[in-house]
């Protein structure tokens, strides 16, 4: 197995960094290759500018547009073309950072930004009354897995469905599901860490155990069942459920995992 590793934490010595480094001597003593983009030690570009299309750029700038231009020409910037040759590459890509303002750090969504063009990530297949392009299961990045490692600063009970903060995975749906699922990632179930601002040494051995098992086992673990756009659960081009697809009690986010 291929896995690349986005790691999205400004100190080395974090919780964050020793998860990181504890994925990587794993899965390579456990036979496989990993490649990581550390952002911060890159000094990852965060921001989306002209700069990024070369003489595709428009003026006035249209990102998506003179983003897919650049991408078809192979003029984007070396550093996103890079990542988006990772990501080609990789079976399995791991997200790890830490739970900032109910999202991402501000890098890795700059990360996103740059790396997932039109035509890269979104913006292919066919658009028409009948298909309405190749997303939510199909895509570019289609065959491959993805999933989040995430540290949390609160309670686990603070985001449990009656938290006061939200269910996680109504927090994490717009990563997992819309950043990811969206080119077609299959995306496993999060790895979360919760009570990290009080975690202690002496906590950590446990979490590094949980952490190595959900490494151990990301090539049988079962995705979530997030549905696909063109295989018949959604009119098109409204893109609606599907009357009569909806589980029993289910609203909002959780309507688009299957059962």
């Amino acid at each position: 197995m291929k896995t690349l590793i986005v790691h999205a934490h400004p100190e080395p010595k974090s919780l964050n960094g020793s998860l990181k480094d504890l994925a990587v001597s794993t899965l390579e003593a456990a036979g496989h290759e990993v490649r990581v983009s550390d952002l911060y030690t890159m000094n990852w570009k965060t921001t989306v500018d002209a700069a990024d299309y070369g003489p595709d750029a428009s003026d006035p700038l249209k990102p998506a547009r003179d983003s897919g231009r650049a991408f078809d020409a192979g003029t984007l910037t070396p550093d996103v073309r890079a990542e988006q040759e990772k990501l080609l590459w990789a079976d399995t890509v791991i997200f790890q950072f830490p739970l900032w303002w109910y999202t991402m750090p501000a890098i890795l969504k700059g990360w996103v930004d740059r790396v997932f063009t039109y035509h890269f990530a979104y913006g292919v297949g066919e658009h028409s009354d009948t298909k309405y392009g190749e997303r939510y299961g199909e895509g570019t990045l289609a065959g491959r897995r993805a999933m989040l490692s995430v540290t949390v600063g609160g309670l686990e009970s603070h985001y449990a469905p009656r938290g006061i903060n939200g269910p996680i995975d109504d927090l994490l749906f717009p990563i997992q599901h819309g950043i990811l699922h969206y080119p077609g990632l299959e995306v496993l179930p999060p790895f979360v860490l919760y009570g990290t601002d009080r975690m202690t040494d002496t906590d950590y051995p446990e979490a590094a155990k949980a952490w190595q098992e959900r490494l151990l086992t990301l090539e049988t673990t079962a995705p979530v069942p997030y549905r696909r756009q063109n295989f018949g659960d959604y009119e098109i081009p409204s893109l609606h459920l599907k009357e009569g697809l909806e589980p029993a009690g289910r609203t909002g986010f959780g309507l688009h995992v299957g059962e």
